[in-house]
C-alpha cells in the first residue's frame, strides 16, 4: 500500500480561498483505499468554522526548533469523509481572520508550517512513502527533507512531489529574512538553490529539490519553461523539464451536477436541457433585475476580479450583450463592472461578492461564461460551465486551451470558442462570433452545448495520473 501526505496550506471544506483547496480537499477521496492510504496536513487556523473546530480531537503537542528559538507544535485531528486531516495548531500563527496576511509574515508561518509538517510525522505514526507538497506555502518540504532532516532514518527513502498552482506566488523575501525564519544554513542561499534576483523563494527551494514537478495542466507546464510567464524560474524549469508533469485539476461531478443542482429552478440533462435550461436564464434575468428575455445572449462572469483574469479587455467590450458579472478583487474592476451597470442597467449585473449560490444558478442560466485570461495554470470555471452546457469563450492559454476545443463550423466540432492573442479585438471578434452561432446556427449551438456537457473532467481522470506519477 502506497502511504501519501498532502501537505498544503488550504482545503475544502476547512478553507478556500483559489482552486488549490478544491484539488487538497477532493483528490484523496478519489484514490481506492485498498491501495492508497492518503491523510492531508494542513494548518489549524482560527477562522475554520466552528462545525469542524468542534469535532476535532487534541491528538499531542511537543517544542520544535525554528530560526533562532523554540516553538509549540500541537496536532489536532479529524477524519473527513474517509480522509484522514492533521491540522497542525499554533496560535501565534494561525490567529488570523483569514489564513493569509502580510507577506514578510506569512514566511515566517509557513517556514514554520512546512517544519511542523514533517516533525509531527513520526510522532503520529505515519510514515509517507511520498510527500505530495503543494504551491509556496509547502515548498520549504523538500527542502527540509533533503537537508535538516537527512540524517534521520525515519525519512529515509522518502520522495517528494512539488506541484505548481500558480507560479505568479513565489514565497519570496530578503535572504537575511528567510535564512532566519527557515534555520537554513548560508550554503542553500545561492543561484542554483534558494536565492533569485537577489532575494530568496521558497518555492523555488521546493522546485530545486523535489524529486517531480507537477503543475496543473500541459500547456501551462509548456508556457512556465518561457520567459513569458517562467516568472524568473524559466531557466530552472527547463533544466528540470524531465521532471515536469502536467495534470489537467477535476471537478467534484457530484457538486457540479445540472441534473441535481438544488439551486436551479429547473434541473436538466443532456435529453431535457433544450427545454429545461432556458427556465434558469429567465429566473436568473429575473433575480437580478435584467430585463428576462429567453432571446437575449447571456454572458457570466465568475472570477477573482483581478489583472490575470483579463478583466481589463473586457472593459473594452460592450456588445449589446447581458453581462452577469461575479466576484471580488481589485478596487478598479470592482468599479469598473459598477460603473457600467449604472449605466446599462438593463445589459450589466455587478455582484461585487461570492455567493456559491449565485455562481451555481449562472453556470445553469448564462448561454456562455468568458474566460479571457492573461494566463491560467489550469482554470475550473470553464470547467463548471462546459458541464452547464454553458459555452466558455476562453483565451488560448494554460488549462483553457488544453480544455475546450475551439468551434469549427466546417467540421461541426469544438465544444466552446477561443481566441489566442491577448487583444480587447479578438476578443470583441469572438463575443461577436459566439454571438451570431447562438442567433443564426440553433441547431448548431445546440449540438456544441451536448458535446461540452458530455466531456469528463471529473477527479476520476485526474486521479488516474496522479495514481502513475505515484508509482
Amino acid at each position: 500500500m502506497k502511504k501519501i501526505a498532502y501537505i498544503a496550506s488550504e482545503c475544502v471544506p476547512f478553507i478556500k480561498t483559489g482552486g488549490l483547496a478544491d484539488v487538497v480537499g477532493t483528490l484523496p477521496k478519489i484514490f481506492d483505499k485498498r491501495d492508497y492510504d492518503v491523510r492531508i496536513i494542513m494548518p489549524n487556523y482560527q477562522c475554520i468554522p466552528a462545525k469542524y473546530k468542534e469535532k476535532m480531537r487534541y491528538i499531542t503537542n511537543f517544542q520544535m526548533d525554528i530560526g533562532d528559538h523554540s516553538q509549540y507544535v500541537g496536532v489536532m485531528y479529524l477524519e473527513y469523509e474517509g480522509v484522514p486531516v492533521y491540522f497542525i495548531d499554533n496560535e501565534y500563527y494561525f490567529n488570523g481572520e483569514t489564513p493569509y496576511s502580510e507577506d514578510k509574515w506569512d514566511i515566517e508561518k509557513f517556514c514554520y508550517f512546512s517544519k511542523a509538517a514533517l516533525s509531527i510525522l513520526p510522532v503520529v505514526g505515519f510514515r509517507p512513502d511520498i510527500l505530495h507538497c503543494h504551491d509556496w506555502q509547502a515548498g520549504m518540504i523538500p527542502v527540509y527533507l533533503k537537508t535538516l532532516f537527512a540524517g534521520n532514518p525515519f525519512f529515509g527513502g522518502m520522495r517528494s512531489i512539488m506541484t505548481i498552482h500558480n507560479l505568479r506566488f513565489q514565497g519570496r523575501w530578503g535572504i537575511e529574512h528567510v535564512k532566519y525564519c527557515s534555520g537554513l544554513p548560508d550554503y542553500l542561499f545561492t543561484p542554483d538553490k534558494l536565492e533569485i534576483q537577489r532575494d530568496a523563494s521558497m518555492l523555488k527551494g521546493g522546485l530545486v529539490y523535489a524529486d517531480i514537478i507537477t503543475t496543473v495542466s500541459n500547456t501551462y507546464a509548456y508556457e512556465i519553461q518561457t520567459p513569458y510567464y517562467g516568472e524568473g524560474l524559466d531557466g530552472l524549469l527547463q533544466a528540470r523539464n524531465q521532471s515536469l508533469v502536467g495534470i489537467v485539476n477535476g471537478i467534484d461531478y457530484e457538486v457540479y451536477n445540472p441534473d441535481k443542482d438544488k439551486y436551479l429552478v429547473k434541473k436538466y440533462n443532456t435529453k431535457t436541457f433544450k427545454k429545461n435550461k432556458v427556465q434558469n436564464k429567465l429566473a436568473l434575468q429575473k433575480e437580478l433585475g435584467l430585463p428576462a428575455d429567453k432571446n437575449q445572449f447571456v454572458i457570466g462572469i465568475i472570477s477573482r476580479l483581478t489583472d490575470q483574469k483579463g478583466l481589463d479587455l473586457v472593459d473594452a467590450v460592450q456588445d449589446g450583450v447581458q453581462f452577469v458579472v461575479l466576484g471580488t478583487g481589485d478596487q478598479r474592476y470592482e468599479n469598473m463592472f459598477r460603473y457600467y451597470q449604472g449605466f446599462h442597467p438593463a445589459k450589466v449585473s455587478a455582484n461585487i461578492y461570492f455567493s456559491d449560490e449565485l455562481s451555481h444558478k449562472m453556470y445553469g442560466g448564462c448561454d456562455a461564461i468568458l474566460v479571457p485570461s492573461r494566463f491560467e495554470p489550469c482554470g475550473l470555471t470553464q470547467l463548471m460551465a462546459l458541464r452547464y452546457g454553458s459555452l466558455p469563450i476562453v483565451r488560448e492559454t494554460g488549462g483553457l486551451k488544453d480544455t475546450v476545443i475551439p468551434y469549427n463550423e466546417y467540421e461541426q466540432t469544438g465544444t466552446g470558442f477561443s481566441f489566442a492573442n491577448y487583444s480587447p479585438q479578438e476578443l470583441l471578434n469572438t463575443i461577436q462570433y459566439a454571438k451570431d452561432v447562438f442567433y443564426n446556427q440553433k441547431k448548431n449551438w445546440e449540438a456544441m452545448q451536448l458535446r461540452a456537457m458530455n466531456m469528463n473532467y471529473s477527479w476520476v481522470n485526474s486521479a488516474k495520473q496522479y495514481e502513475e506519477l505515484y508509482r
